[in-house]
């Protein structure tokens, strides 16, 4: 075994400590910040409280809980080296004139192919993205239904107190009106109930896939792959089943599946930012860094291996891997500028020219 190296002048030894010290603490003002703008936007956007339904919550708390965890864990994450450089030119990228420029059309095409129909994961397998696509679309409807009435932004009146007419408000200015016996009113009063429709299919999926795949078990954790499946199903399962038992049962079991679906909802809101689900508030940088990437190919900026000739990828994205293993102190920033082909080969040379020598 090698010994660590010994500390330097321009490599203290507890810089790392205090690094992580000094994240933490910029996570935790973040959090605190976010979780504080979000309750005064509660507090203003349900008209001083007065639109805000006090069953509800549980579920605004979870939410305020959520807005904490993902600014923490967000600021936690940028202040690596490598997550801060992809930050920056990501969001550079996307906010860039320049860029809007050379291609006016690459960012909605990029954000309706990547974040909406992601279609990266259909190269892998059709499956798979059909059951995402279930998740993905079943998760935003619900969350947009589920977020403004929580909040009181999102109101359902009528002026007779049992319908059938009825007007949808927000922020307590009517937007339209409409009869709760027709489709309109259908769909309007059973969003969640078609977002757990769309979503158990998916899920089950998945939880499927990673009951019988072997490559799925090998790599997977209960915690971070499993639970997650798991908890979206329940919630959908027990939606719908409030929405059973009040039809169809005369609210026969009704308070014990609202605890249970409350329960559910509220511990899937505060794991988001903390399992596997935070790569949703990761995905927005990524769609930069492919901006960026694009359009260093749109000035034809392709980089070349040293060895082969063969291209690797845009110049500016080679340069920007460099930069980032630099700033992670890596000594070997150079291989970034060689074809996976060639960095095999050259591994090779070297185990034979300098390791299996030492064998004869």
């Amino acid at each position: 075994m090698t010994e660590p190296p010994e500390p330097s002048a321009d490599r203290p030894a507890r810089l790392a400590p205090t690094g992580s010290r000094s994240a933490t603490a910029r996570a935790t003002a973040a959090g605190v910040i976010v979780s504080l703008l979000l309750v005064i936007a509660i507090v203003l956007g349900s008209r001083l409280l007065e639109n805000f339904d006090s069953a509800l919550l549980p579920y605004a708390v979870a939410t305020v809980f959520l807005a904490f965890g993902v600014a923490y864990r967000y600021t936690v994450w940028v202040s690596a080296p490598g997550a801060r450089r992809l930050f920056k030119k990501g969001w550079g990228s996307l906010f860039s004139v320049a860029n809007f420029r050379k291609a006016p059309t690459a960012l909605p095409k990029m954000i309706a192919t990547y974040l909406g129909f992601q279609k990266f994961l259909g190269a892998r397998s059709h499956a798979r993205w059909a059951a995402h696509q279930l998740i993905f679309w079943g998760c935003i409807l619900a969350s947009l239904i589920t977020f403004p009435l929580t909040w009181g932004w999102f109101t359902f009146t009528s002026g007779s107190g049992a319908g059938p007419g009825y007007e949808m408000r927000i922020w307590g200015f009517k937007i339209i009106g409409f009869d709760s016996l027709n489709i309109l009113g259908w769909l309007m009063f059973h969003g969640l109930d078609i977002a757990a429709v769309l979503v158990i299919p998916g899920a089950s999926y998945f939880l499927w896939r990673r009951m019988k795949d072997r490559g799925a078990i090998t790599g997977q954790r209960f915690g971070y792959d499993l639970v997650p499946l798991i908890a979206l199903v329940v919630i959908a399962v027990t939606g719908l089943l409030l929405t059973f038992s009040s039809i169809f049962l005369h609210g026969g079991g009704y308070e014990f599946l609202a605890i249970l679906h409350m329960v559910s909802v509220v511990f899937t809101l505060i794991y988001i930012p903390f399992g596997k689900f935070f790569h949703i508030v990761q995905r927005p940088a990524a769609v930069g860094m492919q901006l960026f990437k694009y359009t260093g190919r749109q000035d034809q900026e392709v980089f070349g291996c040293r060895r082969c000739e063969e291209p690797i990828d845009t110049a500016p994205y080679v340069e920007n891997l460099r930069g980032t293993m630099r700033d992670l102190s890596l000594d070997f920033d150079a291989w970034t500028e060689y074809c996976p082909r060639c960095k095999r080969v050259l591994r090779g040379s070297a185990y034979l020219s300098q390791v299996k020598k030492g064998f004869k």
